[in-house]
């Protein structure tokens, strides 16, 4: 700051207006006149080294924001889900809710489910729902009406969480991931009973693996498994 103004100030002084030889040899020799010069180039150097400091300072941050700016990038890249996955997912979930919405029981009027969480009626359908599942599970392991053949109680068994367990569960005034994982359920089930009596005739290996789909499919959409912070 100082260099830039008292250099143009000795520019001008000696170039427009020149002195006389007597009077710079006179000065020149003079201790005291070469002691204030050899300050004032001090001082001026001194500031030249400041303006150096503080435009280091200044050139630092901005730095430090250009190596800060591609990380912060790359979190948001890596944080952002992947488009081809977001609308399939989406896609998926408007099919099952249609398919279940279309198949599965639902009330004949368009009026409030009285059955919301507290009451009466909501406990109802709740144990409803995993007492058949158990009765179903007896069933299926020939615990109740045993017999050495398939008959219908067994049958019965094997179906229950599909016919008994889900509309029961569906009938509440359940929250949005529950009532997804039930619509899940709802297709899946019965493609287990189906397809696994090809593989393997039991009951009771239908039966669990009903289950099995059950409680895992809970635990993906209510989040059972996630880490708590």
């Amino acid at each position: 700051m100082y260099s830039l103004i008292s250099t143009p100030l000795c520019n001008f002084g000696v170039s427009k207006f020149p002195l006389p030889t007597s009077f710079n040899f006179s000065y020149n020799n003079n201790p005291q006149f070469l002691s204030c010069r050899k300050s004032l180039q001090i001082h001026a150097n001194a500031a030249n080294e400041v303006d150096r400091q503080i435009e280091t300072v200044q050139e630092e941050p901005k730095e430090e924001n250009l190596e800060a700016e591609p990380q912060n990038g790359s979190n948001n890249i890596s944080s952002t889900p992947s488009p081809s996955t977001a609308p399939l997912d989406k896609d998926l979930k408007k099919v099952v809710q249609k398919t279940a919405a279309t198949f599965a029981p639902r009330a004949s009027t368009a009026t409030k489910n009285p059955a919301v969480p507290g009451t009466a009626l909501y406990t109802v359908f709740e144990v409803q729902g995993y007492v058949s599942m158990l009765l179903g599970g007896a069933l299926s392991f020939n615990l109740i009406f045993p017999s050495n053949q398939p008959d219908i109680w067994r049958l019965m068994g094997m179906w229950s969480i599909w016919m008994f367990t889900i509309p029961s569960l569906r009938a509440r005034d359940c929250s949005k991931n529950e009532k997804e994982a039930l619509n899940y359920l709802f297709l899946i089930v019965p493609l287990l009973n189906v397809t696994i009596p090809f593989f393997w005739k039991s009951f009771a290996v239908v039966w669990s693996a009903d289950t099995i789909a059950f409680f895992a499919m809970y635990a993906w959409k209510l989040g059972w498994l996630q880490k708590t912070e």
